[in-house]
């Protein structure tokens, strides 16, 4: 295969400003042409991605691509981050229930969909290092297995029984509080952190980054046998940031791009992964990457 040779690329990426350019073919190249899969919800095809390997080119949660990683599964990371926010806003409780601190939560039942999810995950990390939880003596109830199927899950964790749904279960009194995402999908809900949104604030700042939800992955054989496809891959995704008009290389720029700008918050979900029992050890940031990946810099 020659370097003039166009290669059409399976790709799954979700629908945001950052990607826009992209999926409308505004920014293009001689290199590639992207065979773009329809999705909704990125996340629903992240089984796709680790269980079937469906994709060249794939968006993917950041604790799905450790464990991943970790299971030998065919892909490697580019340092590109679609999708990064603030975690403090999404752990709610019902106030109808009497008050609740999350220092309470100690032998209390939490809900979340999966034990795997990110953003589980960056809640669980930070209630632990910044609220006194000690996250082995909650009880975590899931209502989905994980993404990558060789995973098991903790002792901690139990699966909530057929036709329970996590919303209700928490509006019952059945779980003391539950990680809800983004939004409240009800509106007796509460969040259970105050002032959430100024809590996410300063802990960006205390750590220099905002935590990081997904990313992009390209398959490793063709990260070994195109080096000049993935870089091309690399500047195009952030042209479509640009495109966007979004501020690039502030230093809580949510979108960062190249392995030293991803570093510091990469850190941090690496340990919360392995101090709750998400990945069998710790990896280094650099690991994540492979030769290819690991030189990409922002033209």
């Amino acid at each position: 295969m020659t370097t003039a040779t166009k290669l059409k690329l399976r790709t799954m990426l979700g629908n945001y400003p950052n990607t826009k350019a992209l999926k409308s073919g505004a920014v293009r190249s001689d290199l590639v042409d992207f065979d773009f899969v329809e999705v909704k919800v990125a996340n629903n095809l992240f089984k796709q991605v680790v269980r079937d390997a469906r994709y060249d080119v794939a968006e993917l949660a950041i604790v799905t691509y450790l464990q991943a990683k970790a299971y030998g599964k065919p892909y490697v990371l580019l340092p590109a981050v679609l999708v990064s926010r603030g975690q403090h806003h999404t752990i709610a409780y019902n106030p109808d229930r009497g008050p609740l601190k999350a220092s309470d939560l100690n032998g209390k039942r939490v809900g979340v969909r999966a034990y795997t999810v990110t953003t589980g995950t960056w809640v669980r990390g930070i209630l632990a290092s910044d609220y006194g939880v000690d996250i082995n003596k909650v009880e975590w109830i899931t209502f989905e297995d994980p993404h990558v199927a060789e995973y098991r899950d903790p002792a901690i964790v139990k699966r909530a029984p057929d036709g329970k749904e996590l919303t209700q279960m928490l509006l019952d009194g059945e779980l003391a509080a539950a990680i809800v995402g983004d939004k409240l999908p009800d509106p007796k809900l509460k969040q259970l952190i105050p002032d959430a949104d100024a809590a996410a604030q300063k802990w960006a700042e205390r750590h220099h980054g905002v935590p990081i939800n997904h990313m992009v992955v390209i398959r490793q054989e063709l990260s070994r046998s195109r080096p000049d496809v993935v870089k091309d891959i690399f500047q195009q995704l952030h042209a479509s940031k640009g495109d966007a008009g979004l501020p690039d290389g502030r230093e809580l720029d949510p979108y960062r791009f190249g392995v030293e700008a991803c570093r510091p918050i990469l850190e941090i979900i690496i340990d919360f992964c392995q101090q709750q029992q998400l990945i069998p050890r710790r990896m280094s940031v650099d690991e994540l990457f492979d030769d290819t990946t690991r030189i990409l810099a922002p033209a």
